[in-house]
């Protein structure tokens, strides 16, 4: 349940930042691998799915969600520019790749002491720790293979979507003057 109202807010706050309905869901199409590795991490390390790893996968989904944002946004303004959609994808992973990189790999090593944590309250800190130490692993990973593709299929989704809607009005335009 946690999750599902995580998405939903990513969803709604995504959708009043692009002011579109349908740039969001190629966020939101990346955040399951983000969540995935969670859960495999966890499963692995005989952990449960606790409240401590719900927390982790709400903080999980909202690092995964600024990776592919950082694509996402600078492929828009591509687009918005006039360049291909295919190309504007491209360019904008491989120009945010270093910084996604960057970022991801100190957050996965500043999470390394809670995954090895030890003593008093570890059962909390490992609950945490992993499942996001595993789940940015896979979000840097397929993340930053596969945002690019979602936002490909996206916009390509939203421009037919566009045009069977101008097909539309044109043939009640007609009916309407005949």
């Amino acid at each position: 349940m946690v999750l599902v109202m995580v998405f939903l807010f990513v969803f709604l706050f995504l959708a009043a930042l692009y002011e579109s309905w349908m740039v969001p869901v190629a966020v939101l199409l990346s955040l399951p691998v983000a969540a995935l590795g969670a859960y495999l991490g966890v499963w692995g390390c005989g952990l449960e799915n606790d409240v401590y790893f719900q927390i982790g996968l709400v903080m999980l989904v909202g690092l995964a969600a600024k990776n592919a944002i950082l694509i996402v946004e600078f492929a828009k303004e591509q687009v918005d520019r006039g360049v291909d959609i295919v190309e504007a994808a491209v360019h904008a992973s491989r120009l945010r790749f270093r910084p996604i990189l960057m970022t991801s790999l100190a957050f996965i090593l500043g999470m390394l002491p809670m995954v090895i944590a030890s003593g008093p309250g570890s059962a909390s800190r490992q609950a945490i720790g992993t499942g996001v130490f595993f789940g940015m692993i896979f979000a840097v990973i397929f993340g930053i293979l596969l945002v690019p593709f979602f936002f490909v299929l996206i916009y390509k989704m939203k421009s037919k979507v566009k045009h069977n809607k101008v097909k539309v009005l044109s043939s009640v335009k007609q009916q309407e003057t005949i």
